[in-house]
């Protein structure tokens, strides 16, 4: 164990893949690994996020809001004005939807902040565990299962909205026609498309988080070049900080914004 963790600390490609390793709990086969770390920060971040919503909501006031009330109540209403402005009918549900998935989302993205090197010792020393990944974004399994649950959300809106006759004849007779000869073709060029909603969904936000993880690895390996190396680190590491700000946030803002597009467009009829 000593030695696995000096070749770590002496080698940037140890270190990079010490820091990558997922906490895994595996199965019978390696489709049904588990990946312990990604599961627990998710479902407390989970707990954390919307606890502190229903704890402020339920304190709410019809008078001058306080602080966090004011500030929960620029969310609500920001989530609002963008279900609004995409479908026009009936947002009680795709509302609370988007403003938990802005939330969520922006919350595991922003465990991305978290330095490595600090959270890693304190994951070893004070937890036990070896190998902890703090951001379930980076998880290529977080970002599809959330998507994939907007995809099943759409096809079942699909349903209720056109019906099931409605459904198969949009999926065999748009866009070409309805012509028998061109039944395939429709029934191809829809298949696309539903398949390409839930991959560049989660590939989108994976690959922008996974990339802003790499970076600040690549930079905390400068403190392995000495006294120089790790003072321009720790600044360069600060300069992204600041600029991975407006890539977590966009990246939740995006997968808001397409999870209304795509239960919005569940509704439309071609």
């Amino acid at each position: 164990m000593a030695a696995e963790h000096a070749e770590f600390a002496l080698t940037p490609t140890g270190y990079i893949q010490h820091h990558l390793t997922f906490l895994a709990k595996h199965g019978d086969t390696p489709f049904w690994t588990l990946h312990v770390d990604t599961y627990v920060t998710s479902l407390l971040l989970g707990v954390v996020s919307f606890g502190f919503l229903a704890w402020v909501v339920s304190g709410a006031t019809a008078g001058v809001p306080s602080r966090r009330q004011a500030f929960v109540e620029l969310a609500i209403d920001f989530v609002n004005e963008q279900a609004k402005s995409i479908f026009h009918g009936d947002i009680r549900f795709l509302a609370p939807l988007a403003l938990t998935v802005f939330v969520w989302v922006l919350m595991m993205n922003a465990m991305d902040f978290l330095p490595v090197d600090i959270m890693a010792y304190v994951y070893e020393h004070a937890l036990g565990f070896e190998h902890w990944r703090s951001v379930p974004t980076a998880d290529v399994n977080t970002t599809f299962a959330l998507a994939l649950s907007v995809w099943l959300l759409m096809i079942f809106f699909s349903f209720k909205a056109k019906g099931v006759g409605g459904f198969f004849h949009e999926l065999f007779c748009a866009p070409f026609g309805n012509n028998p000869f061109l039944w395939v073709f429709n029934f191809l060029f829809n298949m696309v498309e539903y398949i390409s909603k839930p991959l560049s969904h989660s590939l989108r936000l994976y690959g922008n988080i996974y990339a802003g993880e790499i970076i600040f690895l690549l930079l905390g390996l400068w403190a392995s070049t000495g006294a120089a190396g790790t003072f321009f680190g720790a600044i360069l590491s600060v300069a992204w900080a600041i600029f991975h700000i407006l890539i977590v946030a966009l990246q939740a803002f995006i997968f808001m914004m397409l999870t209304i597009v795509y239960i919005a467009m569940a509704h439309e009829s071609h």
